[in-house]
């Protein structure tokens, strides 16, 4: 299955049984109820990463754990599930740095991000932005009326090659983005498109000099 970046934020945009169960999952990880919420996920891996319909905190399942200093078992289970040890909360913790500051010393080990991949940060943060640009300069009104999380890159270094899935929704399609080189070097590829527009594929190559579209119309 391909790991998706949820970059849904407001209720409004999903039907009433994705929030029950979004919210569901929020509110067993908020209470370290680990049982419940360990049952939704084996049902919905996909939303291993996700954040609460309407929440400010953007804590994830494993934020969660980090702040309640979860069983060890648990920690591992969710990484296994694909949760992202590198995915930031609003105020741009890791779980790590959750956990550090809440002296969960048990799970510091376990939640210290695991690079296979090596970028500067500085670099990284420039592609990023270029492709925000990118997802803005295609789906900007979407963006605004959906209010979406764009995707943040990180995560991308926790694995040796990643392909990662970002839906938009009014767009019937999406971006698929993946980390083709690394160091300072390091080059996104992302592929979109939307399947309500015949030959609306477009395939950009985005560096930290910024984004070059090398083909269109690809369905």
């Amino acid at each position: 299955m391909e790991p998706v970046w949820d970059g849904l934020t407001r209720p409004e945009t999903l039907g009433e049984e994705s929030v029950r169960v979004r919210q569901g999952l929020a509110h067993a990880a908020k209470n370290y109820d680990w049982p419940r919420g360990m049952a939704i996920l084996s049902e919905h891996q996909e939303l291993v990463n996700t954040t609460r319909p309407g929440g400010s905190s953007l804590y994830a399942p494993l934020h969660q754990a980090a702040h309640g200093g979860a069983p060890p078992e648990i920690v591992h289970r969710l990484i296994g599930l694909g949760a992202w040890r590198t995915l930031q909360n609003v105020r741009g913790e890791r779980p790590v740095d959750i956990a550090e500051r809440r002296k969960q010393s048990h799970l510091l080990g376990i939640l210290a991000p695991d690079l296979k991949r090596r970028v500067p940060i500085g670099i990284l943060l420039k592609v990023q932005a270029h492709f925000h640009a990118v997802i803005r300069g295609r789906a900007e009104r979407q963006v605004q009326d959906h209010g979406l999380r764009l995707p943040e890159l990180e995560p991308l270094l926790e694995f040796d090659d990643l392909r990662v899935w970002f839906a938009v929704p009014g767009m019937a399609g999406g971006f698929s983005y993946r980390l083709e080189t690394e160091g300072v070097e390091a080059k996104l590829v992302s592929e979109s498109w939307s399947r309500v527009v015949q030959g609306s594929g477009e395939l950009h190559e985005i560096t930290s000099a910024g984004s070059q579209l090398v083909a269109e119309g690809f369905v």
